[in-house]
Parts: structure tokens; C-alpha cells; sequence
């Protein structure tokens, strides 16, 4: 600051001290609103709280308007009375900066929300989008993928787990264009598509916060685009492992490519678990039953001890479960020829949420 900057913040400041130490008065409203719009001003042209006030003191001191000549008692009367102003003063400057600054940061975080939501939802203009990216750290024109961690509560830009998350990956990753937001209660990354080792950190460090949930991983994408293609594959790979109920606090978008394809011809799908699944409805207790023991086998790579270890059952009662599923739908599950269209059907009962659901 020049020293014509630092008068300015000083404008009226000596006067009204010497004021005060002629009739003992406090500052006047008029004075007060004075020193207010001075802290505003300097917090909006960037100067240093800490700075300003040590300006204050120096002026204090400098120009303090009690001579050597007064007596002590008279003396002792207007220094307090001096150091009651200064105190009026400063804790004035002070509210102002503080109100220019809050007003700065809401519509920072304003600013910071328009554009995530213009980020994530693909609805701005890409050209211009990539200029506002700039100012929060992304350079659009390089490839970006995205993680996104859900847990058992939602959680804000201000929630101590988003808090967490984001201190961790500055301290580990700073200046390597990370960004920690938030979305519909999830906390999200985005990083440099070709540096997998920061959504990795971000998956256990989320994992971590949360106190458990999950955390999907969209495939690097490029282009202005590519962060919001990357977030609909997180967000997809996240509704997957859910209806899938998949094991494992981490889904990668890459591992699940299989089973978009599988649904769409929902039609085609449906189909298929009916006419090879259909006809264990007809067992006693319904199709759930067998069904779960499809999905245990299956998940146990068809291995009969580890599938009745699953399900707390004997070798011997799903050795007969099996056995019954080949009598109704006349597959074999152990029969590799029989095996894939059966699991197959099992995967597309998960994603209709058959039989719980008719299709």
C-alpha cells in the first residue's frame, strides 16, 4: 500500500479521537457508518485485516490526543474514554470488513454451485464453460474423469466429511487441477483423466469420511463434455452395483460395461428371465428361494461348498436345490453348455428386480 492508500483508511480517524478526548463522547452513528464502508472498501480491494487494524494502533498512537501537561486524573479519564473510541472505531472497521467479505464469499459459492451444476449437467455453452473452468483449476480441452462417493447421509460443500475428503487430496495433490465439489448429497471428484492415482486416493479417503457407502468410477473422458459423460457413467455404475448388489466399497464404470448392454432391449431381457426363470415360481415358496441359490452359486464361481457356506445351508440341501432348479426350468447349472444363458437370466432378474416386480 502507498502511503496516500493508507491515509485513506485513516480519513476522519485522528479528528474523532481528538474529539473524543475534548467532551468524553462515543462515536456518533454518522462515525460509525464511516469506518464501516472504510473496512468494506478494504476488504474488497484485497488488504489485510491484521494490516488495517495495526494501522489503527500506529495512528493511535501517533496522533493520541492527550498532552504531558494534563493532570493525572484528567489524564487517566480521557485515556479511557480515547481507548473506548479506538475500541468503537476499530470493531466498527473491523464489522465492515467482515460483511464485504461475507457478501464476497456467497457469491463466490454462487458463482462456484452456477457453474457445477452448468459442469455436471452439460447445459451451458462449452466454449464459455471452458473459460469460467479455468478459474476453478480445469483446463476442459484435456480429458477429465470423475468419481463419485455416496454414503449413508447426504452431505453439503460444508459437511465435515466433504471438508475432510478435500484437505486430504490438497495436501497430497496440490496443483495438480483437483476439484471437490458436491451434488445431490454426494461428494464428487474431478481429476485429470490421466492420473488415476488421485480418484483411487479419493475413493479410500471418501470411504473413509463416510464411515462406509460406495464409490463409482467414471472412465476418462476428453473434450469440454467429457466431465459430465464421466459423471452420468459414475452415477450410472453407482445405480448398478446398488440393483446388482454388488460386494466391495469401489465400482468401476470400465468393469460394468457389460450390463448396459445387456438392458438395452429391455424387451429382449425380460424374455429371457421369464422363459428361463418363469417356471421356478411354480416351486413351493416361490421363485426367491432358488433364485438366491442361482445367485450364490453363480457368485461363488459354481462352487458348491462355497455357495452353501453363503446361503448357511448344507452341501447336501443346495446339491437338492440345484437339482430342482434343473427339474423346473430344465437347465443344468452345472452344465457349462446351460450355464451362461442361466446366469445370464439370474443378472437380468437383479436388474428388473424380478420377481419383486413383474415385467
Amino acid at each position: 500500500m502507498t502511503d496516500a492508500a493508507l491515509r485513506a483508511y485513516l480519513d476522519g480517524y485522528a479528528e474523532t479521537l481528538a474529539a473524543v478526548a475534548d467532551t468524553g463522547r462515543r462515536l456518533t452513528r454518522d462515525e460509525l457508518a464511516h469506518r464501516r464502508a472504510l473496512g468494506e472498501r478494504a476488504a474488497e480491494e484485497g488488504h489485510p485485516l491484521r494490516a488495517l487494524v495495526r494501522l489503527h494502533l500506529d495512528a493511535t498512537r501517533t496522533s493520541w490526543p492527550c498532552g504531558p501537561g494534563t493532570r493525572s486524573g484528567a489524564r487517566a479519564r480521557v485515556a479511557d474514554d480515547v481507548l473506548a473510541a479506538v475500541a468503537q472505531a476499530v470493531d466498527a472497521f473491523a464489522e465492515g470488513f467482515e460483511r464485504a467479505q461475507r457478501v464476497a464469499v456467497r457469491q463466490e459459492e454462487a458463482a462456484r454451485r452456477e457453474f457445477i451444476d452448468d459442469l455436471l449437467y452439460g447445459r451451458s455453452d462449452l466454449g464459455r464453460l471452458a473459460e469460467r473452468a479455468v478459474r476453478f483449476g480445469l483446463v476442459l480441452s484435456h480429458s477429465h474423469a470423475v468419481a463419485v462417493a455416496e454414503g449413508p447421509e447426504a452431505y453439503g460443500d460444508t459437511a465435515s466429511a466433504t471438508r475432510q475428503v478435500e484437505g486430504a487430496l490438497v495436501a497430497r495433490f496440490d496443483g495438480r487441477r483437483v476439484l471437490i465439489v458436491t451434488k445431490n448429497g454426494r461428494i464428487v471428484c474431478i481429476a485429470p483423466g490421466d492420473q488415476a492415482e488421485v480418484l483411487t486416493v479419493f475413493a479410500k479417503q471418501a470411504y473413509a469420511a463416510m464411515d462406509g457407502g460406495r464409490v463409482a468410477l467414471g472412465r476418462p473422458r476428453g473434450g469440454a463434455g467429457g466431465v459430465v459423460h464421466s459423471y452420468e457413467e459414475a452415477l450410472n455404475a453407482l445405480e448398478l452395483a446398488d440393483r446388482l448388489e454388488l460386494a466391495g466399497p469401489v465400482v468401476r464404470a470400465a468393469d460394468l460395461l457389460v450390463y448396459p448392454v445387456l438392458t438395452r432391449d429391455r424387451e429382449a431381457m425380460a424374455d429371457l428371465v421369464l422363459s428361463t426363470l418363469g417356471p421356478l415360481r411354480s416351486a413351493r415358496g416361490g421363485a426367491g428361494p432358488l433364485l438366491r441359490t442361482l445367485e450364490a452359486y453363480f457368485d461363488a464361481n459354481c462352487t458348491a461348498a462355497e455357495a452353501a457356506r453363503r446361503l448357511s445351508l448344507s452341501v447336501r440341501a443346495l446339491t437338492y436345490r440345484l437339482e430342482r432348479i434343473h427339474q423346473l426350468t430344465g437347465s443344468d447349472p452345472a452344465d457349462p453348455v446351460h450355464r451362461y444363458a442361466l446366469q445370464t437370466a439370474v443378472i437380468g432378474a437383479r436388474l428388473l428386480d424380478w420377481p419383486a416386480r413383474e415385467i
